[in-house]
């Protein structure tokens, strides 16, 4: 069954299923769906959590069927996350297909996933049993009652013109927008009230060097821009995940545009897919037409790197990675890529 993300909590009120997969292009939606299911699992008694991160078709399948056979060391409820950055290969499909035919009652599973094929046997499998909860960019024009619907859910009322404003400065960007939202939860008034001049103020005392900027230079080709507002973003104290979790946002994008370009599809149709909005559709083309699909490939390999410098998982400077990681987004460089991405 499909359940759109708006209406996760109200369908587990009613019932919970024994799989759900969360996919699509918006990360923040995604994850927001995600985060409901996983506490509301919490909350009736699935105390034990298993993750199983499965970024390309080298993944052991055998390890989602042992996951699902396993018993728990405390006679305790279960939930089993599988995230998969590419869609399952013929191996794949039919290690999720034997998990689903034998489920454990005290077992949950849960799938992350980015665009997928809804023909696949393992897809039309989850959409029998479980629940299929897509996750789609909101359209420009959307963005401003999606912003409204946000900001009532904390109590807050904004005039239209605001909405506007905030929707107008974000440029799609759902985690900017949800950002802008809480910092203006915290500036408004008592009676909760959002008015044009609140969010202009808002804006003017943000910080000077923007992440989303940042983006916007790189992605421009103006990697001196880039890597300031990198420094500057460092010396403001910035915690770097939540810069890296932005920028691996538009990679995945990218990834994507580039891989269906690869296929033969036109530019321009690609990018109207993704439903980039029409301010940075040119960063696109020109970001699009200096680096190839293995380029991109590289940089989201190098993402996962500096994640695992940034916790401590690698002997790394991870701002000086990412300095090369804009470097070569912004002028199409291989050669810093390779050794960053391996």
């Amino acid at each position: 069954m499909i359940v759109r993300p708006e209406q996760i909590k109200s369908h587990l009120q009613k019932q919970l299923l024994p799989v759900y997969l969360f996919w699509g292009d918006e990360p923040l939606i995604q994850q927001e769906a995600t985060d409901a299911l996983r506490q509301h699992c919490r909350n009736n008694g699935f105390t034990e959590r298993e993750v199983l991160d499965a970024p390309d078709n080298k993944f052991d399948w055998n390890l989602l069927l042992a996951a699902g056979n396993s018993l728990s060391l405390f006679a305790e409820r279960r939930i089993i996350e599988l995230r998969l950055e590419k869609k399952p290969d013929k191996n794949g499909g039919q290690a999720i297909v034997e998990f689903l035919s034998d489920l454990n009652p005290d077992n949950i599973l849960i799938i992350t996933a980015p665009k997928l094929d809804k023909r696949a046997k393992w897809y039309t499998t989850v959409d029998k049993i479980g629940a299929i909860c897509q996750a789609w960019p909101i359209d420009r024009r959307e963005l401003p009652r999606w912003l409204g619907q946000r900001m009532q859910n904390l109590g807050l009322k904004a005039d239209p013109q605001a909405l506007q404003l905030i929707a107008d400065r974000v440029e799609g960007n759902l985690l900017a927008a949800a950002q802008e939202v809480e910092k203006l939860q915290i500036l408004a008034d008592a009676d909760g009230h959002i008015s044009p001049q609140l969010v202009a103020q808002s804006v003017a005392s943000s910080a000077r060097y923007d992440i989303f900027k940042l983006i916007d230079n790189a992605l421009q080709g103006n990697a001196k821009a880039a890597l300031t507002m990198m420094n500057g973003l460092k010396a403001e104290g910035v915690e770097l995940l939540p810069c890296l979790g932005a920028i691996s946002r538009e990679l995945r994008i990218l990834y994507q545009c580039a891989w269906q370009v690869h296929q033969g599809g036109n530019i321009d149709r690609v990018i109207d897919q993704k439903r980039v909005w029409d301010k940075r559709k040119p960063a696109y083309k020109a970001v699009l037409s200096r680096n190839k699909l293995k380029d991109f490939d590289l940089m989201l390999k190098a993402v996962n790197n500096i994640d695992l410098a940034v916790k401590g998982r690698r002997n790394a400077n991870p701002w000086d990675e990412l300095a090369i990681l804009l470097q070569s987004l912004a002028m199409g460089s291989q050669a810093s890529l390779m050794a960053l991405s391996a």
